[in-house]
């Protein structure tokens, strides 16, 4: 079915792949343990020599193998390991693939709990520069000999801000450094970070994948695209077989068995179901979310309005060139910040809660809340005005949310 369209691909990815007994869906595991007839194999299920096995659930089911499978189809990569939330996929890929004395380039204008990993990984020994990705200039300036690895979002949350992907891409080709995208905001359905020479991938599936607040979710693909048999802090007991698969392997064995952020199978499955519309969702979200912040610019309550696919977006051409659509996620700032949250609480449609990429529009103010531990400092680094707000936009009708934001913001 290779040929056919991603949302056909997806909707029958589970009857394809041969779930049990004609089942459409791929059903929810629950054993934590798996036998074997024959101890032989599983001691090669232990030792890698028996490919696809499994032996305990911390290190996957059948119904996250078919979430893995899913993912690395629709970022066309050669392989995907699950965790139970993109944050703990994103920690796994810095605390295996990372050592003390390594340099990371990263974002600053990362989600927020990303960039508190930051300080994280700092205390333990490894290297952090932030800066302004929308240039690879900027990503070049910051390598020392000791860059190993250079981070970014697609698109970053809350600001919108679009890196020089394509730049960054080649850079991190040239001087042989792992390129990690976060796709979250994006998902494969808009972009596929390997067209770009990303090495891995991140997805929070929670959001656009799964598309209906009700599971958690996390993965790294492998692109396929890094030579990993160059990379030095691949441990001697993965440096076995293709090297293709050295990082993913250390990230599945380090990341996923050792520190134990598993996914599970019941949100497994309900990823799996919510994938099959992701297309129609990322369709209608975007359409909405355009219409909205077209409004929005045009109100004299507003002081800024950031949506890439707006003309005025200072990164709308890079994503007019490389997404295939909008997201969901808008800003806005309010000439007044004091009057930023009498206007949520006037709202009715949007729900005032974190989170993202859910059936229902989503409002938080972003100062106060989730980027409040950052610091003023901090929140001005990033360019976080005090009436900031973040829409996540949800599925409702379009001429529904403008009437309840004129109602809100008033005359």
């Amino acid at each position: 079915m290779s040929d056919q369209g991603f949302t056909t691909t997806t909707v029958h990815a589970d009857r394809q792949s041969g779930a049990e007994h004609g089942a459409l869906h791929a059903p929810i595991h629950t054993s934590v343990q798996y036998g074997f007839e024959k101890v032989d194999d599983l001691i090669g299920v232990f030792q890698g020599r028996i490919k696809g096995g499994f032996n305990y659930a911390r290190q996957g089911t059948p119904t996250t193998a078919a979430v893995e499978s899913l993912i690395t189809r629709m970022e066309g990569g050669v392989g995907s390991v699950s965790f139970a939330t993109g944050m703990a996929a994103i920690t796994a890929v810095f605390l295996t693939l990372l050592r003390a004395g390594d340099h990371l380039v990263a974002s600053k204008f990362v989600f927020g709990n990303t960039n508190s990993l930051f300080g994280t990984i700092q205390d333990l020994g490894i290297q952090v520069s932030k800066v302004d990705t929308t240039t690879a200039e900027a990503v070049e300036a910051a390598l020392t000999p000791a860059t190993r690895m250079v981070f970014v979002e697609t698109l970053s949350n809350p600001g919108t801000r679009i890196p020089d992907l394509e730049g960054i891409g080649r850079l991190c080709r040239e001087r042989g450094l792992v390129f990690v995208v976060d796709n979250t905001v994006t998902s494969p359905w808009v972009f596929k970070p390997a067209s770009v020479g990303a090495s891995l991938v991140i997805n929070s599936l929670t959001k656009s994948i799964a598309g209906h607040g009700n599971a958690l979710g996390g993965t790294v693909t492998d692109t396929g695209l890094f030579d990993w048999s160059a990379y030095p802090n691949i441990f001697e007991a993965y440096r076995r077989g293709d090297a293709k698969g050295w990082g993913l392997q250390q990230v599945r064995k380090k990341g996923l068995r050792d520190m134990g952020g598993s996914l599970s199978s019941d949100h497994a499955h309900r990823i799996l179901v919510g994938a099959e519309t992701l297309e129609l969702r990322m369709v209608r979200t975007a359409a909405t979310a355009l219409a909205l912040a077209r409004w929005l610019r045009q109100h004299p309550a507003i002081a800024a309005v950031h949506y890439p696919m707006l003309e005025e977006h200072p990164q709308h051409d890079t994503a007019r060139r490389l997404f295939r659509n909008g997201s969901w996620l808008l800003a806005f700032e309010l000439a007044d910040p004091a009057r930023m949250v009498p206007v949520i609480d006037r709202l009715r449609l949007p729900v005032a809660a974190t989170g993202l990429g859910d059936t229902r529009s989503l409002i938080i103010p972003v100062a106060p809340t989730i980027f409040w531990e950052m610091g003023a400092a901090g929140r001005a680094d990033m360019g976080i005005a005090d009436g900031l707000v973040r829409l996540s936009v949800g599925l409702e009708d379009e001429a529904d949310l403008i009437a309840d934001f004129a109602q809100a913001l008033g005359g």
